[in-house]
């Protein structure tokens, strides 16, 4: 399996191997793969070699290593973030709405823990809120977790002349969240917008989501908009690739 006159790096060999077995089914998503000493065994090369191939397949995300347990194949996402009715009015009177939406469709224990501050708004947020740099605005930082497990950070702004006086400037904004607490002050929500991208993690989020080595996370920014276009609030967030998959559905026109 090791052609060690083919120009090819011998590691990059035993990956492009053990990548096809995996892709293939033969080591299925938590299956542990063979110890160091059976691949030595089985390709015939060093124990540096066999590390140095696995250490690819950890920084593409195909494999973990657990101390002390040995190297399994990555389990596909746990979570499915569904756009149909997530955001929806029906869901928010249920207390059902965003996360706990989530929550519910897929059996998981939800919690999370809030931080409230205020500040300047930057640059970036000015522009998604229609607002000036520097105008007030109300973050709400939140720490997201499905089972006691960190699966979402996520951080909001909203413009403090839409929050002065509401719940939303509270840890705890009441059943119905942010959203409701907005639509009783008189601001219907009209529509959303979500921005999604990748990107790897800086280290704090690494570390606040406990991810492995080589593993991406989901950016999705998602502005809510007044019935009249006004801009509410923007959402930043921030999911593990390894833990989540995101569905939209939408009709065809």
């Amino acid at each position: 399996m090791v052609d060690k006159t083919s120009g090819v790096p011998v590691h990059r060999q035993v990956a492009a191997d053990l990548r096809e077995r995996i892709t293939a089914g033969e080591y299925a998503p938590g299956d542990k793969l063979p110890s160091e000493r059976a691949m030595i065994e089985t390709y015939g090369v060093s124990r540096l070699t066999i590390r140095e191939a696995l250490s690819i397949l950890r920084a593409e995300g195909v494999v973990v290593t657990e101390h002390g347990r040995g190297v399994f194949v990555r389990p596909p996402a746990s979570i499915q973030r569904l756009s149909r009715s997530r955001l929806s009015r029906a869901a928010r009177a249920e207390n059902k709405g965003a996360f706990l939406a989530d929550a519910a469709a897929q059996g998981f224990t939800p919690s999370s823990s809030v931080r409230v501050r205020f500040e300047p708004a930057d640059e970036r947020a000015a522009g998604h809120l229609g607002i000036q740099p520097g105008d007030e605005v109300t973050v709400r930082d939140r720490v997201m977790r499905a089972d006691g497990l960190v699966v979402q950070l996520a951080v909001s702004r909203l413009p403090r002349t839409f929050t002065r006086g509401t719940a939303i400037e509270e840890v705890d904004t009441g059943p119905g969240g942010a959203y409701a607490r907005l639509e009783e002050a008189g601001h219907t929500i009209g529509h959303y917008a979500e921005h999604v991208g990748s990107r790897m993690p800086t280290p704090e989020e690494a570390s606040a989501l406990q991810l492995g080595q080589g593993i991406p996370v989901i950016t999705v920014t998602r502005v809510a908009y007044r019935e009249d276009g006004t801009p509410l609030e923007m959402n930043d967030m921030v999911l593990p690739a390894d833990r989540y998959e995101l569905t939209y559905e939408w009709a065809a026109e």
